[in-house]
This record gives C-alpha cells, sequence and structure tokens, in this order.
C-alpha cells in the first residue's frame, strides 16, 4: 500500500467518525436531551460538552481534516474526478465541520459552560436554554450534513476510481 493510499484510508475513517458523531447527535442525543426540562437540560449539555473535550474525539476531529488535506495535496492531479471528490470532502469538512464548530458551537458551548445553573432562577435558566438549543442544534445540522457529504465524496472517489492510483 502506498502513502498516498493509507493517507486516503485515514481520511476516509476519520471523517466517517466523526459524520457518525454529529449524525447520533442529530437523531438521537439531541431528540432525546430535547424532552428534558430546562435545568436538566442545561446540566446535561454542560456535562456532554466538558467530557467530549477528550484525545480520542480530539485525534478524529482533528485528524480527520489534516489528513483531508493531506489526501487533497498527494491527490492533486487538475484532469483527475478523484482529485475533485477529496478536494471537496476536504472543503465541506473545512468550513461545514471545522469552521462552523470554531466559529458557532464552540462559543455556545462557552457561553453555556460559564452559565452557572445552581445560582440561576428559572427565568434565567429559561432564558440560555432559548439563546442555547435552538443556535447549537441547528449548527450541528450543518456539521452533520457538511460531514456526511464529506464522506459521501470520498467513498465515490474510492469506489469509482480505486485507491491504488493517484488518478
Amino acid at each position: 500500500m502506498k502513502t498516498h493510499e493509507i493517507m486516503l484510508a485515514i481520511a476516509t475513517i476519520l471523517t466517517a467518525l466523526m459524520s457518525g458523531f454529529f449524525f447520533s447527535y442529530s437523531f438521537s442525543v439531541n431528540l432525546g436531551l430535547h424532552r428534558l426540562d430546562n435545568r436538566s437540560y442545561l446540566m446535561a449539555m454542560q456535562n456532554i460538552n466538558r467530557e467530549v473535550l477528550n484525545p480520542i474525539f480530539y485525534l478524529c476531529f482533528f485528524g480527520a481534516l489534516i489528513f483531508l488535506i493531506v489526501a487533497s495535496i498527494l491527490y492533486f492531479d487538475i484532469h483527475s474526478p478523484k482529485f475533485y471528490l477529496i478536494l471537496f470532502a476536504c472543503i465541506s469538512y473545512a468550513i461545514g465541520v471545522f469552521a462552523v464548530t470554531g466559529i458557532r458551537n464552540v462559543p455556545l458551548n462557552n457561553q453555556l459552560d460559564a452559565f452557572v445553573i445552581s445560582k440561576a432562577s428559572e427565568a434565567s435558566i429559561q432564558n440560555m436554554r432559548d439563546i442555547f438549543e435552538d443556535a447549537w442544534v441547528f449548527w450541528n445540522s450543518i456539521r452533520t450534513w457538511a460531514s456526511f457529504i464529506a464522506v459521501v465524496c470520498l467513498i465515490v472517489g474510492i469506489v469509482f476510481f480505486g485507491t491504488d492510483s493517484k488518478n
């Protein structure tokens, strides 16, 4: 197996793991959390947001972007449809997952983390949930679709154009 094949395989695996992560949130976790009362919802999201910051998450989240960039460079060929699929996967992940996370979801997570639930009134708790939940769920949906599109592009590139050549 050649270096570029290994890089593309790793990029595909890590991107698929992140897509599954966001998919799980969109179609189960967020739905379950939505049923909680305001205080429980905010406490649950604070705990989840704190626990998700772990080495495995970081490896997958940052690794997907790094390996997508590397694969895009290694497969560079302006005449190759496979290159454009890998490049589009890279762009979709970089903008729709990485940038959205940093620009939208992380600031919401930080705002929620700074909110002291134990000292807040019921009105403040309701207000925080109103500020946080709909926006966070919306931006997570964008991440879900962007990561899914990236995975589809990678799989189509591999299935229709193989892994054994750069073209």
